[in-house]
């Protein structure tokens, strides 16, 4: 693996929100996704530009969101055309009758490499409350059992909020009871329909972070986080002390040492990125209407795949260049010795401060030239 891939050049990630059309009315919706699709989307013939363009992007892989993806009639043909391209496609549909046996026999059939479920609390009474649908647990439940029976590659996809926060250790005994390859673990960001007080707090999520760092050491499945950047400071900081209680010597912060598995010693080998993404740096998204941005939870528009291209507008955006900057960071974030394998969630600092170069707010940490300085100040 890479660790030297060039963020300022090609995206490891590029997620397509092929249309806002979606049967669920999620709490914390990004997309605040609509009944009908718009149409304004991207056509097939834009979509087939836009995958070209991605394909000479290095390796980006190319994630198909939402709304629900399956509400585009020709979602498959988009994911044939770009499969027979050579580009790495996975997709995010949501839990609704759309989700069939054949439909995922069909995504099997053309080489779709993951497929990925939200499922956001162990129980129906949780899970259908935060996606704001009656019987959607179930028909999640009874999708992932049809996508263990076709041996297709399962990701789970869970929202962290105050509506499941008590129940984790249930729903990690859940993720591994569905044969799950990868965890995928977001943390609220208060955007679209999502709201402020959903948002565990700052010292939650550290002792959320470090659950998982330790719950990664027990479970044969990978555990990834999204809009949780100082995860990877926590994972780092616990393998730097047991490597000290070992009797080694201090090893310098590195972004491979958020990556190792924490059972086998190994880097996993689910395609994770060789280097951390952000918003806009190695992470890019394009709205069903072609619209860019730096995220789908970062809504400052840098361009427009109808107008330009999107490696133009990923390698030549000023905002986008700021982005990929963490020494041009603002507060604690753009002082902290974690900021090149961390720099914080861009997305929550725009969305609590209105400053996409903001601090992180949800972060506890206090860099070390700052405990410093206050030491000096004390002294």
């Amino acid at each position: 693996m890479q660790f030297n891939m060039n963020y300022d050049e090609n995206p490891f990630i590029v997620i397509w929100e092929l249309t806002r059309a979606c049967e669920l009315k999620c709490l914390h919706c990004r997309a605040e996704a609509q009944f009908r699709r718009d149409p304004r989307e991207l056509s097939f013939e834009q979509g087939k530009a836009l995958i070209d363009d991605i394909k000479t992007m290095g390796n980006a892989m190319l994630v198909f969101t939402g709304g629900d993806p399956l509400m585009r009639p020709d979602v498959f043909d988009i994911a044939k055309y770009a499969i027979d391209k050579g580009v790495r496609v996975s997709m995010t549909p949501s839990a609704t009758p759309n989700v069939t046996k054949e439909a995922m026999q069909t995504a099997k059939d053309i080489g779709l490499s993951r497929w990925a479920f939200s499922l956001d609390g162990p129980t129906a009474e949780i899970h259908d409350h935060f996606r704001g649908t009656s019987g959607s647990f179930d028909l999640t439940m009874n999708a992932i059992n049809y996508l263990n029976e076709l041996e297709m590659p399962l990701q789970i996809n869970t929202v962290v909020s105050n509506y499941n926060l008590d129940t984790l250790d249930e729903m990690a005994a859940l993720v591994k009871e569905l044969n799950c390859v990868l965890w995928s673990v977001f943390f609220l960001v208060p955007t679209g329909r999502g709201q402020t007080k959903d948002m565990i707090s700052p010292a939650e999520h550290e002792r959320v972070f470090r659950w998982l760092y330790q719950l990664s050491k027990e479970v044969d499945f990978d555990i990834k986080t999204t809009a949780a950047q100082h995860f990877r400071r926590v994972v780092i900081q616990s393998k730097q002390r047991e490597h000290k209680k070992e009797g080694h010597d201090e090893v310098p912060i590195q972004y491979q040492q958020a990556l190792m598995n924490g059972t086998t010693g190994t880097i996993d080998g689910l395609g994770r990125a060789p280097k951390g993404v952000n918003d806009g740096n190695g992470f890019i998204f394009v709205s069903h209407t072609g619209d860019v941005y730096p995220s789908g939870l970062l809504p400052v528009k840098v361009g427009s795949v109808k107008e330009e291209k999107l490696s133009e507008i990923y390698r030549n955006s000023p905002i986008l260049k700021d982005l990929r900057n963490p020494d041009k960071y603002k507060g604690k974030c753009g002082v902290c010795e974690f900021r090149n394998v961390c720099g914080g969630s861009r997305s929550r600092a725009y969305a609590m401060t209105g400053d996409y170069m903001e601090s992180e707010p949800y972060c506890v940490y206090i860099p070390e030239v700052l405990r410093k300085k206050k030491k000096k100040r004390i002294s």
